[in-house]
């Protein structure tokens, strides 16, 4: 890989409020001068590349993720699976995608969720953008499943955390962004319901997907995010400082060894 890349191709995992690492990357890759060219993302790689290609800074990514509830009591529904009905969340996402289209983006996005009734990922990049994003992110069994032409998706990280496929065959570097990391728990952390599911779906998610990363070129993975919840809100600015670092450092190393 060349020292003077000006444009690659950025591959961002879901991960909850880890993924804040992603935008604090995007800050590092900004300030060196390396643009991207296209984004694959699942869930809150999906919801992050959907803001930069709308154009948002980094203050106002940070800003949209701090006024997002993940937790919203009139959003609970009774009629559907899941305890919040992701569908809900459409208005408040419009407000930071004003332009619900794929075409309107500055960047070339692909979304990944996943199709519970055929049990595939799909890769989503054109039409009505902002379903899609929400489907990517609705991670059971928090989130309701999204309607997309009459068919039920969910958390593209449930068959696809690290979407590296629709960069395979291109001719540009492949950086990835990996925020899934696991740690060990105590089994107090493991008395309930969801704690379990949250920890099983954790390991599915790590275990599918713990080789992709590195057929990246370049990789960012800040193992210091493994002690920031996935639905803690309160971290969101320790995640982006720690992914902000960490990118720094690595783009520093590669700098020098080109």
């Amino acid at each position: 890989m060349e020292k003077a890349t000006k444009s690659i191709n950025l591959v961002l995992s879901g991960g909850g409020v880890r993924g804040m690492a992603h935008i604090g990357l995007i800050k590092a890759l900004q300030e060196q001068e390396i643009g991207i060219s296209a984004i694959s993302g699942t869930s809150i790689g999906a919801i992050v590349g959907a803001l930069h290609g709308s154009g948002k800074n980094i203050d106002e990514m940070l800003d949209f993720f701090r006024t997002i509830p993940l937790f919203k009591y009139n959003f609970l529904t009774w009629s559907k699976p899941g305890l919040l009905d992701t569908e809900r969340y459409y208005n408040m996402f419009k407000k930071g995608i004003p332009n619900d289209d794929f075409s309107k983006l500055e960047c070339k996005l692909y979304v990944i969720a996943t199709n519970l009734e055929k049990g595939e990922p799909v890769i989503f990049d054109n039409g009505p953008l902002i379903r899609p994003v929400l489907a990517s992110a609705a991670l059971p069994p928090y989130f309701s499943p999204v309607k997309i032409d009459e068919t039920l998706f969910a958390d593209g990280g449930i068959m696809n955390n690290f979407p590296i496929e629709p960069f395979k065959n291109g001719k540009l570097p492949i950086f990835g962004s990996n925020v899934t990391m696991l740690k060990d728990v105590a089994q107090k952390e493991l008395t309930s319901s969801l704690q379990l599911v949250q920890r099983t779906t954790g390991l599915m998610m790590y275990a599918l997907n713990k080789e992709k990363p590195k057929n990246c070129d370049l990789l960012f993975q800040p193992f210091d995010l493994k002690n920031i919840g996935v639905l803690d809100k309160k971290q969101i600015d320790a995640a982006f400082e720690i992914g902000y670092e960490n990118a720094v450092n690595v783009l520093k190393k590669w700098r020098s060894n080109a």
